[in-house]
C-alpha cells in the first residue's frame, strides 16, 4: 500500500508503543468493524484502507470482524459483498477474519459477572418509558429497577436467555450514574430480547448485545491495541472504557476517533441507501450511480483509483466533505495512462463521401494509447461511408464552430480532410445524411499546400462497425448537500442522472471488450462494459466520467 501522510493517529501511536507507553513492546492491532446489513460503501472504503494502512505501516496485524449483533437486517450475502469488495481494493486480512456472533457465549458470560458486581440489572421499563425516565440536562434520569437484588437480576436475566419474556419486556442495563452529562453513561441497555433468526447463529439465542457493550468486549479478546472509530463513538467513549475495566477482560485496547469523509451530491447512510434500493429509485446496491464500492466498480472506477483517493484526503479529527471531483481526478489520472483508446459515435448521423472508390476500404493505424508506447497500435478500416455524431454537424453553425457545415473542412481523426458539401433531412426534419468529397492528399495528418484546418472529428466506419448501447451516468442528486438536517434526501433526486443511448457505433475492435475493461472513447469520456448486463452481441457500455477535469480542493 501507498504510505499515508502523518496524522494525529499515528501521532498517537508513536507515543503507545514508545518506551513507557501503554502498548510498549506490543504488536500494533487494528480491526474493520463492518455490519453485514448493507453494500460497503466509499466512505467504507476510507475506514478499511485506514486500519490496514495503520497496520501495514507498523508491521502489525488488522483483523476484519464483522459486526453482526443485530440480526434483523443482517445476512450472508452482505458478508460475502463485504470480503469481496476489501479484496477488490487490494486490502488482505489473511487469517483473521472473525465474527463478533461468535462471541456470544463469552459476552453473556461477562454480563453475568457485571451483575454478580453489582454493576448490572435488569429493567422492566418499556422503551417508550425509557425514553421518558431518561431525563434531561440537569434533570437525572429514573429506574426504578435499580436496587434489585443481584439474585433476582441473574435469576431474570437467565429467564430472558430461556425465552421466557416477550420482545421488549425487560432488558440488562448497566449501573454507571444516572445524573452523569453524558447521557451514553445513564445506565445505558446492554442487552436486549429479541426473537429474530440469526445468519450464523440460528435460533440460538433470542438476547442479543448492544454495539456498545459488544464492541469492547471483542476488541479486548482479540487484543486489539487501537480501535478506529469514527468521530460519532466519541460521546461512546466513556462507555467503552467503563466495559473494559469492569468486565474480566485481560487486555485494555484503545480507542480513537477519526471524522468521517463524505462526498458531495450523495448519501453515505446504509439506512438511506437501502431505502433507494427498496423504492427503486436505482436498480439495486450495485446501480453505477451508488457511492457503494459494487456501484463504483460497476461504474468503471478501479482499486487504484479508490485507494490514491483515500490516501488524498487523508484523516483528521473533524468531519467534513469531499468534492466528487476529487475522487474523478483521480479516476481520470489513472485512465489516462492505462484506458485503451476507441472511437464511437453515441448519436449517429450517416456521412457519405461521393468521392470516395466504390466498394475501396482503407486500413489505418492508431495508436491505442498515446500515453503508453507498449500499448502498441490498432488497425481501423475506413470507406467511403462513415458514422460521425450528430453534434459534428450543423446547418446553420454559430460563429467559431470548427466542425461539418456545408463549404467548411474537418479533419477525421487518423484519417483524412473531408469538406461537406450537402446533407438530407428525414421526414420529420432531422439531419439523417451528411454529404462531402475527401482529399486524397491529406491521409495521416498531411496537408501538402498548406491549409490550416481547424476541426478534427471522430468516426466509425459503417461497413466494421459494432452495435452498442451506451448508459450515460450524472450524479443522483441535484443538491451537493442531499443529507441536510431537516430535507428528505429523495426530493432531490436527479430526473436526470441517467440517458440511454442505444444504436451507438463503435470500432470493430471493441466487440471484444470485457467487463473490467476501460477505454477512452475519443472526445466523449472513459467508459467500460457493464458488469451486469453486458454480453457479447450485445455490448452495453457504462460512462465511468467525462474528459473534462472539473478537479477542486475538498470543502
Amino acid at each position: 500500500m501507498q504510505e499515508l501522510s502523518r496524522n494525529f493517529i499515528q501521532s498517537f501511536i508513536d507515543e503507545d508503543i514508545a518506551p513507557g507507553g501503554r502498548f510498549y513492546g506490543k504488536t500494533v492491532h487494528t480491526r474493520l468493524p463492518p455490519e453485514p446489513n448493507g453494500y460497503p460503501h466509499i466512505g467504507h472504503a476510507m475506514a478499511f484502507s485506514l486500519s490496514m494502512g495503520i497496520a501495514d505501516e507498523y508491521g502489525g496485524l488488522c483483523n476484519l470482524r464483522f459486526d453482526d449483533t443485530n440480526p434483523d437486517k443482517e445476512e450472508e450475502e452482505f458478508v460475502d459483498a463485504i470480503c469481496d469488495d476489501i479484496r477488490w481494493l487490494g486490502l488482505d486480512w489473511g487469517d483473521r477474519l472473525f465474527f463478533g456472533s461468535d462471541y456470544f457465549s463469552k459476552t453473556y458470560e461477562l454480563a453475568v459477572g457485571l451483575i454478580k458486581k453489582g454493576l448490572a440489572y435488569i429493567c422492566e421499563l418499556s422503551p417508550e418509558e425509557f425514553k421518558q425516565k431518561r431525563g434531561d440536562i440537569g434533570v437525572p434520569a429514573i429506574s426504578p429497577y435499580r436496587d434489585r437484588p443481584i439474585e433476582e437480576s441473574l435469576d431474570l436475566f437467565e429467564r430472558m436467555r430461556n425465552r421466557q419474556f416477550p420482545e421488549g419486556a425487560m432488558t440488562l442495563r448497566a449501573k454507571i450514574d444516572l445524573a452523569s452529562g453524558n447521557f451514553n453513561m445513564r445506565d445505558p441497555v446492554l442487552y436486549r430480547i429479541k426473537y429474530a433468526h440469526h445468519h450464523r447463529q440460528g435460533d440460538k439465542w433470542c438476547i442479543y448485545p448492544m454495539y456498545d457493550f459488544a464492541h469492547p468486549i471483542q476488541d479486548a479478546l482479540e487484543d486489539i491495541t487501537h480501535s478506529l472509530c469514527s468521530l460519532e463513538y466519541e460521546d461512546h467513549r466513556p462507555l467503552y472504557d467503563w466495559v473494559i475495566e469492569n468486565t474480566d477482560v485481560q487486555t485494555s485496547p484503545r480507542q480513537i476517533e477519526f471524522g468521517r469523509r463524505s462526498l458531495d451530491y450523495t448519501v453515505m447512510s446504509k439506512r438511506k441507501l437501502r431505502r433507494l434500493v427498496e423504492e427503486n429509485y436505482v436498480d439495486g446496491w450495485d446501480d453505477p450511480r451508488m457511492p457503494t464500492i459494487r456501484g463504483l466498480r460497476r461504474r468503471g472506477y478501479t482499486s487504484a483509483s479508490i485507494r490514491d483517493f483515500c490516501r488524498r484526503i487523508g484523516v483528521g479529527k473533524t468531519s467534513n466533505s469531499i468534492e466528487y471531483s476529487l475522487l474523478e481526478h483521480c479516476l481520470r489520472e489513472e485512465l489516462n495512462m492505462t484506458a485503451q483508446r476507441a472511437m464511437a459515435v453515441l448519436r449517429p448521423i450517416e456521412l457519405i463521401i461521393e468521392n470516395f472508390p466504390a466498394g475501396k476500404t482503407e486500413i489505418f493505424s492508431a495508436p491505442n494509447n498515446p500515453n503508453d508506447e507498449k500499448a502498441g497500435t490498432r488497425e481501423i478500416a475506413f470507406s467511403g461511408r462513415v458514422w460521425i455524431d450528430a453534434d459534428d454537424f450543423m446547418i446553420e453553425p454559430p460563429n467559431k464552430y470548427n466542425r461539418l457545415y456545408v463549404g467548411n473542412e474537418v479533419r477525421l481523426m487518423n484519417a483524412y480532410i473531408v469538406k461537406c458539401t450537402g446533407f438530407e433531412l428525414d421526414s420529420a426534419g432531422n439531419v439523417s445524411r451528411v454529404r462531402a468529397t475527401y482529399d486524397p492528399q491529406t491521409q495521416g495528418g498531411n496537408t501538402p499546400d498548406g491549409r490550416k484546418v481547424r476541426g478534427s472529428i471522430h468516426w466509425v466506419n459503417a461497413d466494421t462497425a459494432v452495435d452498442i448501447e451506451v448508459r450515460l451516468y450524472d450524479q443522483l442528486f441535484t443538491d451537493p448537500n442531499p443529507d441536510a438536517p431537516g430535507c428528505d434526501f429523495t426530493q432531490f433526486i436527479n430526473p436526470n442522472s441517467l440517458e440511454v443511448l442505444t444504436d451507438c457505433k463503435a470500432e470493430k475492435m471493441i466487440e471484444g471488450a470485457a467487463a473490467g475493461q476501460a477505454f477512452q472513447f475519443l472526445r466523449h469520456g472513459y467508459f467500460t462494459p457493464d458488469s451486469k448486463f453486458s454480453k457479447p452481441g450485445s455490448l452495453i457500455f457504462n460512462r465511468t466520467a467525462g474528459l473534462k477535469d472539473s478537479f477542486k480542493t475538498a470543502k
